[in-house]
């Protein structure tokens, strides 16, 4: 599967300097559209000359910037196929492997974290971490078992979690207790969900550090999030696989542990107690 720009923006970031990473930033926070303007339009959003935005793009690795936009033009295609589209795209490859869609999640899994920074990884896991911070969690209609997953987990290793559950208006309602200290933890994946985009931008003027997982295209919550985490989702099936973000989930929360140390091990220990009285 061909890389990502997403993904190349990821990977090229720390080489980049300051007025490219302008350009990367505008091009996350307005994906894939800002891409689709001329360079001037793009410039003038990113606030930095037109001569760095075709820079920023040679960075990447493309020759000209219609070549930027077509690979962006790809991408757009892929955000608003639905499972039929794709179902009718999947053909059968003689000699290829038995289990395809198992080899394609576990290229899925090499890929996301092939593009996962360290950096990316412990901001994420320090915002998750932080003493005062209540966490909440959240996803679409086929990611928020993950959200519930992550949520079950970190509950046992800090307290200040919550899932939330129930209708879009449910949500809302639990904007009154969400400020600047504290975190939203979003799953979302192409067809991307509205009401989640919705809510993400309630929190995001609250002050509420956005913390977004979302597949290789980017959702639109990009927009909002101070931290994107961009997995591989695409497999031989009308379906988008869920495993790489699971894994990503599942680390997060290794780390957590890891980083609160002793205040987690107590907490599971005194779980652990009430458990058994």
């Amino acid at each position: 599967m061909t890389t990502s720009i997403s993904e190349l923006i990821a990977e090229k970031m720390d080489a980049m300097s300051v007025s490219e990473r302008k350009a990367a930033q505008t091009l996350i926070g307005n994906y894939p559209l800002i891409g689709l303007r001329t360079v001037a339009e793009f410039s003038t959003q990113a606030g930095v000359s037109s001569p760095t935005i075709l820079r920023f793009v040679s960075r990447l690795g493309f020759q000209s910037y219609p070549d930027f936009q077509g690979a962006l033009q790809e991408e757009l295609a892929a955000q608003v196929q639905s499972p039929w589209n794709r179902a009718a795209s999947i053909q059968s490859v003689k000699g290829g492997p038995v289990f395809p869609l198992m080899e394609a999640a576990i290229e899925n899994i090499r890929e996301t974290f092939q593009h996962l920074s360290a950096q990316q990884l412990d901001d994420v896991t320090e915002a998750i971490s932080r003493n005062r911070a209540r966490i909440y969690l959240l996803g679409g209609r086929f990611t928020d078992p993950i959200a519930r997953y992550m949520a079950a987990h970190l509950k046992i290793t800090r307290p200040g979690v919550t899932h939330l559950t129930g209708q879009e208006s449910h949500w809302r309602d639990q904007l009154i207790d969400m400020g600047k200290k504290d975190v939203l933890v979003i799953f979302d994946i192409r067809r991307y969900q509205q009401s989640l985009v919705r809510f993400a931008e309630k929190a995001q003027a609250r002050g509420v550090e956005i913390v977004l997982i979302t597949d290789q295209w980017l959702s639109p919550i990009a927009r909002f999030a101070r931290h994107v985490i961009a997995g591989r989702t695409a497999v031989p099936s009308p379906w988008d696989s869920s495993a790489a973000l699971f894994l990503v989930a599942e680390t997060l929360v290794a780390e957590v542990t890891r980083k609160l140390e002793k205040g987690s091990a107590d907490r599971i220990r005194d779980m652990e107690k009430l458990r058994d009285n």
